[in-house]
């Protein structure tokens, strides 16, 4: 594929996925604003639990349909539902409409998700792919940082409405160039898709998170309402368990929860996102009921959160990487996450923005050094078989806790924001006329009210976003408590290359083991391939006497018969002049030999057993990194594809 065609694909892939990955957090800085618009404050919760449930229950499905019938269409009807989805969220005119087409918003952000980084293995050589999957874990963590800070500044510049009208000109771009630049995908993979699993999972997941939101609030715990929700999420679990011993492909193997490391990583990584969300969904109302910051404003002060988060899922990962070491940061960061939320229990209308700052970065810091690493340890303890579901299913339990996480403290919110507020109005004189159901509808009506009363009712507000984080931090402890029994293994290689947006997104790619191995393994090629590659293979093929970049031309005429001379040296971006003394000592040493006018070059018969040399010792490279996993006819595959295919590019090509 052209160069130019190729920019333009993956630009709008990810700008496919970042429309998917921004409305996982943008919304959170407009909350405020929508509920004193449409009301409902007591369902703010499903406007985030909404999308998150929809994109992660359909991520399998899209991962699976796109190998089954062509991952362009599959790929063009994410972009169609969730473009559709985001119209109707702007102009949705209650809660109920907002929360229903934020599901239909979720169901395309997940076929986004899934499908744009599993298109990049479908245009991009093997030789690049490392250095794009980069780029799209860039993605995933820019929308993490900048996702609250957008939403504020369309609320304040534009409207509310804006935090989902942005999608429809964005998405339209991403949506023309797909259509019209990426080329058809004959391959199939033929799957048994366990849809009745994924029905079953999504119908149970729905009732618990139904019981914690209405629970207690909404309608008594010992009410039919939760009774019947309780006895069906038992029942579709139950149905789940008998689906799934039997389907060939089961969307989460049950063995994989006797693997104490699976497990262990999964409880922490529920409540890691548990917290996160949870954080990120109330802390902007919060900053703009109590403190009266605008939505702008209150984006700005999440950053500290976002920036610890960040920063120290980047420092996590580069500890691991060169000491192998990985048990502590959980521990160490669910101890240090568990402090942030303690500390932010303490929040009050008194307290000083700065002093939220600092606790968010605590929080932010103990975040980062748990979310990065637990997929890593899932990585390193299951067999290859499993990899792949394995590791989606660490991200599922991360994006599910999100969801149970808005919607029990939005439970634990709505319920201590009642009753406090039932106290102060029972003791409080309000202006003549002024109907009090309006501080629970629209919550800015509060800057309105005399001052004396005002601060009644902010502390009110203050009081039920503390309780809260009082709720969340024993909980996180919990985490911290399981977390000591995640084992530590020795990290295998292709481990080591863990995907930082993966780390931070609440939604993972739907791949199957190979793509797992094959996705580290291009990250660790990319790096080792830049720094001397050729004066080092050169060396183990027996070739030392030729410089790198006369071992680049070698490799590069692999197999390719004639080659213009002047197509090599544009595609080593040189001069032929530069490039000619290269080629003169291959020519001299037979290696090489040119056309008779001069233009065209290939390999002798002599240069073919050298070039082969170089492949059989790239090969070895390879297989000594997945070695690790064991044997396997996939791996052998794999690493037999890929060695031709790394040699000779313009990357690495060198200086």
């Amino acid at each position: 594929m052209r160069q130019k065609g190729l920019g333009l694909i993956i630009l709008a892939l990810m700008l496919g996925m970042l429309l998917a990955s921004l409305d996982q957090t943008i919304v959170s800085t407009a909350l405020p604003t929508i509920v004193s618009d449409l009301g409902g404050l007591e369902q703010l919760s499903w406007v985030v639990t909404g999308y998150m449930l929809a994109s992660t229950v359909s991520t399998p499905l899209w991962g699976k349909l796109g190998d089954q019938y062509g991952r362009k269409k599959l790929f063009i009807t994410a972009i169609i539902i969730f473009l559709l989805g985001s119209a109707l969220c702007g102009l949705s005119r209650n809660m109920g409409e907002l929360i229903g087409f934020r599901s239909i918003q979720g169901l395309g952000g997940g076929g986004l998700m899934v499908l744009a980084q599993a298109i990049v293995g479908d245009v991009v050589s093997a030789r690049e792919r490392g250095r794009y999957q980069g780029f799209f874990g860039a993605v995933f963590a820019v929308s993490s940082i900048v996702g609250p800070l957008l939403g504020g500044l369309f609320v304040d510049h534009l409207s509310w409405h804006w935090v989902f009208y942005v999608n429809l000109p964005l998405g339209a771009i991403a949506l023309g160039v797909i259509a019209a630049a990426l080329p058809g995908d004959d391959t199939r993979t033929s799957h048994r898709i366990d849809y009745a699993g994924v029905v079953l999972l999504g119908g149970a997941t729905s009732c618990l998170v139904l019981i914690t939101t209405w629970g207690g609030t909404t309608y008594p715990w010992a009410s039919p309402v939760i009774a019947g929700l309780a006895l069906g999420a038992a029942a579709l679990v139950a149905a789940w368990v008998a689906v799934e011993r039997r389907a060939a492909e089961p969307v989460l193997p049950l063995g994989l929860f006797r693997v104490r490391a699976f497990a262990m990583s999964s409880v922490v990584g529920f409540v890691v996102g548990f917290a996160m969300f949870g954080a990120l969904t109330y802390l902007p109302l919060f900053l703009q009921v109590v403190h009266g910051v605008s939505p702008t404003l209150s984006g700005v002060y999440l950053l500290p959160m976002m920036a610890g988060m960040l920063t120290m899922s980047i420092v996590s990962g580069l500890v691991i990487s060169k000491s192998g070491r990985y048990r502590f940061l959980p521990i160490t960061g669910t101890a240090v996450a568990t402090a942030g939320l303690f500390l932010l229990s303490g929040l009050s209308e008194r307290s000083s923005l700065l002093t939220m700052g600092g606790y968010l970065l605590v929080l932010g810091v103990g975040l980062g050094m748990t979310m990065q690493v637990l997929v890593i340890v899932v990585q390193n303890a299951v067999d290859f078989k499993d990899l792949g579901v394995a590791t989606s299913g660490a991200t599922f339990f991360r994006s599910i806790g999100g969801s149970f996480g808005v919607a029990t403290l939005g439970a634990v919110f709505t319920g201590t924001l009642n009753g406090d507020l039932r106290e102060v109005l029972a003791r409080a004189r309000l202006p003549a006329g002024f109907d009090p159901s309006r501080i629970q509808r629209d919550p800015t009506v509060i800057q309105r009210l005399p001052p004396a009363l005002a601060g009644q009712f902010l502390h009110v507000y203050a009081d039920a976003i503390a309780t809260v984080f009082r709720v969340a931090a024993p909980v996180m402890f919990g985490a911290f408590a399981l977390s000591w029994f995640i084992p530590q293994a020795r990290l295998r290689e292709t481990t080591k290359a863990a995907d930082l947006g993966e780390g931070l997104g609440a939604t993972s790619a739907e791949r199957s083991s190979l793509e797992e191995v094959e996705r580290g393994l291009m990250r660790l090629a990319d790096a080792d391939l830049r720094r001397g590659y050729y004066e080092r293979l050169g060396a183990l093929a027996g070739l030392s006497g030729l410089a790198p970049q006369a071992v680049w031309v070698l490799a590069r005429l692999n197999g390719k018969g004639w080659v213009g001379a002047g197509e090599l040296a544009e595609c080593a971006k040189v001069s032929r002049a530069h490039g000619r003394p290269h080629v003169d000592r291959l020519v001299d040493e037979g290696l090489v030999e040119r056309s008779e006018d001069g233009e065209r070059l290939r390999l002798t018969p002599k240069g073919d057993r050298a070039a082969l040399g170089l492949v059989r010792c790239s090969r070895e490279g390879l297989s000594r990194l997945v070695a690790d996993w064991g044997p396997d006819p996939q791996l052998t595959r794999l690493v037999d594809r890929i060695a031709p295919e790394l040699l000779g590019a313009y990357a690495d090509r060198p200086r």
